[in-house]
């Protein structure tokens, strides 16, 4: 089982695969698309924490910047019906601390923002993820405060905020970008503001 891999950054290919070559061997390494921007430049010494996934025809290497996001994801394959692909695209859209607040939230829209999750199966989801996600070490903290009088809707500010915007004409990518590590707050024209001033950029 290989837990890690840490050694020079060789190649960033665009179906998200990296290779790090480590003691001479190259290990392809299946990320999301963030992991792979953060990696920094080709030739640099890179680590990422690795899940070994064994099939009867295959085996794959899926690479994260934290031991903290490996368990995310192997809590999330655990679920009914998620595998690797689904994990990942969950995790490319939400990282862990953005996920545990939609859970908390009970926030449908947002898993809907990962390509291939309808209404159904964001129900479905949202409750077995809940039992899925209680983790030692998570900073469930993120999670605080997101109940309460921001929202006028009864929904979650940063589910009003992702509203406003599609009824602003923004697609999918763009919201999913605008509101990714929006700050903890119920002040939801806070949120809108911070939104649309990245999207101005």
């Amino acid at each position: 089982m290989i837990g890690s891999v840490r050694g020079e950054l060789l190649a960033i290919w665009p179906a998200g695969e990296v290779l790090i070559e480590v003691a001479g061997i190259g290990y392809r390494v299946v990320v999301t698309a963030s992991t792979a921007a953060g990696l920094g430049e080709l030739g640099s010494v890179v680590l990422l924490h690795t899940h070994h996934h064994r099939r009867e025809d295959s085996e794959t290497l899926y690479g994260f910047p934290s031991a903290e996001e490996r368990m995310v994801f192997e809590a999330l394959i655990g679920a009914h019906g998620v595998g690797p692909s689904l994990a990942l695209a969950i995790l490319g859209v939400h990282p862990p601390a953005s996920l545990l607040r939609v859970l908390a939230d009970d926030d449908l829209d947002a898993l809907c923002l990962v390509p291939g999750v309808g209404k159904k199966t964001a129900a479905r989801l949202l409750i077995e993820l809940k039992s899925r996600l209680d983790i030692p070490g998570l900073d469930a903290g993120a999670t605080s405060g997101t109940s309460g009088g921001g929202s006028a809707s009864g929904a979650s500010p940063l589910a009003d905020v992702r509203n406003a915007l599609a009824e602003l004409g923004y697609g999918n990518e763009e919201i999913i970008e605008a509101v990714r590590d929006l700050p903890d707050t119920t002040d939801t024209s806070e949120l809108l503001r911070l939104a649309l001033q990245r999207l101005a950029l």
